[in-house]
């Protein structure tokens, strides 16, 4: 059963070892620049099974400020991934489905999430559909890894 919480002392030892494929590599980018590139208005958080680290994202809650796309006052999505080692475990699909009942506790001033994963991420975007996302039917061209879809989760 995997936990979402809010990034502590106590697990930042085991997110920065966490690590992609070299074919997410492009998408997501290394657990170490993730924490070079984090504004201030993004929280860390983790994917917990017990006490272990198995995946990582950022809740931006200034994301309307940076993308047009973005009604003011939603959250945005940041950097999820799940460990490589973790991976074909189910631990994304769970996390996935828990997220917008863990947003709405942790966060029960926002209503709306979006994020953006890349148009060669099929299986992301497939997870996010199923799990509570729809797609806005628009595009963000601004991704260093080429176009991106932008969903929308309220």
């Amino acid at each position: 059963m995997i936990e979402i919480e809010k990034l502590s002392e106590k697990y930042v030892e085991q997110a920065l070892a966490l690590k992609v494929s070299d074919e997410q590599l492009m998408f997501v980018g290394s657990v170490q620049e993730i924490f070079e590139s984090i504004p201030e208005s993004g929280h860390k958080h983790v994917v917990l099974v017990g006490d272990e680290v198995v995946g990582f994202f950022v809740i931006d809650t200034a994301y309307s400020k940076n993308y047009d796309f973005c009604s003011e006052g939603a959250l945005g999505l940041r950097a999820f991934f799940i460990d490589s080692l973790h991976q074909g475990k189910g631990y994304g699909k769970s996390s996935v489905a828990a997220l917008k009942p863990y947003l709405q506790q942790a966060y029960s001033q926002n209503s709306k999430i979006y994020l953006t994963v890349n148009c060669k991420n099929l299986l992301a975007y497939r997870c996010y559909l199923k799990y509570g996302f729809t797609d806005t039917d628009e595009l963000y061209c601004g991704g260093a890894a080429g176009p991106q879809y932008i969903m929308l989760m309220v």
